[in-house]
């Protein structure tokens, strides 16, 4: 018998309910380290997929309340694929619920977006064990010394090795003799609405211009710094900055009167914003954390068709070099923020846009990575 708790909106403004039902059979158990609820990001980009020919449970990182009475929360977003929260103290009492959710005791696929989830695998059985490596997590802030270990140990048992980058790749690839790149795609006809016919997002339609624009988590991989110096430079300009906070605080960021912190918006909104913004940035840090990365916003940003500036991100430099505009200092980038402003002319980058977005989608990306895993299940 169900239970309908309540109904609550999605970041992709998915109506879900929040269940409490009987075990059900699943096709492949998802272990991830990111909320499903949070920014819109490549685990729910992948796994909606996946979930249109496979019966999907994604496990996120318990959330623990001692008040609650049940093992955990239920997340139906559609019946191929539902979310659960964990209402246990541990990664590891995770095994101890999932018969209240999982009938069968095998499934056919585990994937795994952390290796914090690793103790598990001494308690569940998959026929295939894939990683889907997204992010050097132990180079976080704050992350375990113990992570280090787990991953080693996640990689030992892996069967399939999927990377967000070309660096990550080049990293993995050292310890597993099947890994594959497979660099965070993009949908374009999402993001393409940013120059089309839809609405202006309101609230920042009224700025003054120019109107350069970041959205994602802001976390200690951004340089707070180097937008701080940008801003006092060019107070005539506008730096919008949205997403929510991370490992870091309120008091972190820095405040001027042409910086715009909007919090965190759905990924339906995003195409609305990004059609008032005239210059997209990626202000990342260099840093232990942004090593690896591979940012989804890149190829987001080039759908939309804006001009694009980022720091020196070593996957951003070595594929979109010809046509980022790429900045180290704060001089550089009031320097770029000037010459986009000034020149009219984005022919040649939109061509350049089309030849690399003609090459990726995120459909393209499931396709093949499920072929792959029909071979090794073979």
């Amino acid at each position: 018998m169900m239970n309908p708790l309540k109904k609550t909106k999605t970041t992709n403004d998915l109506e879900i309910n929040h269940l409490e039902q009987e075990s059900q059979y699943y096709d492949m158990i998802v272990f991830c380290h990111l909320r499903w609820q949070f920014v819109y990001q490549r685990p729910q980009h992948i796994i909606s997929r996946m979930a249109q020919t496979l019966k999907v449970l994604l496990i996120e990182e318990p959330l623990y309340n001692k008040e609650l009475n049940h093992t955990g929360n239920l997340i139906v977003v559609n019946d191929m694929l539902h979310v659960l929260q964990p209402n246990v103290k541990e990664i590891e009492s995770i095994a101890g619920i999932i018969p209240h959710y999982v009938k069968n005791k095998n499934s056919a696929i585990g994937w795994f977006y952390s290796p914090s989830f690793c103790p598990l695998l001494e308690s569940l059985d998959f026929d295939i064990i894939v990683y889907d490596c997204m992010d050097e997590l132990s180079l976080f802030k704050g992350a375990p010394a113990h992570l280090i270990n787990q991953e080693k140990y996640l990689i030992a048992n892996a069967d399939i090795i999927f990377t967000g980058g070309k660096s990550l790749y080049e990293s993995k690839k050292q310890f597993h003799a099947n890994v594959h790149c497979f660099p965070s795609s993009v949908d374009v006809q999402h993001f393409a609405q940013a120059q089309n016919g839809i609405a202006p997002a309101a609230d920042i339609s009224n700025l003054q211009s120019p109107i350069v624009g970041y959205y994602g988590v802001i976390d200690e991989r951004i340089d707070l710094e180097l937008l701080h110096e940008t801003a006092k430079k060019m107070p005539d300009a506008s730096f919008v900055m949205i997403g929510p906070l991370a490992k870091i605080e309120e008091a972190d960021l820095p405040k001027e009167p042409n910086i715009h912190y909007l919090g965190m918006k759905s990924y339906n909104e995003l195409p609305h914003y990004l059609k008032v913004f005239d210059i997209a940035m990626m202000p990342f840090a260099l840093n232990d954390a942004t090593k690896y990365i591979s940012p989804t916003k890149t190829l987001e940003y080039m759908a939309a068709g804006k001009p694009i500036i980022s720091t020196k991100i070593t996957d951003v430099v070595r594929d979109y070099m010809l046509c980022v505009n790429l900045v180290e200092t704060s001089d550089e980038f009031c320097e770029k923020i000037t010459q986009i402003t000034n020149d009219k002319d984005l022919f040649t980058m939109e061509l350049q846009y089309l030849k690399i977005l003609n090459k990726t989608s995120w459909d393209h990306t499931v396709n093949q990575m499920q072929s792959i895993l029909k071979i090794y299940a073979k």
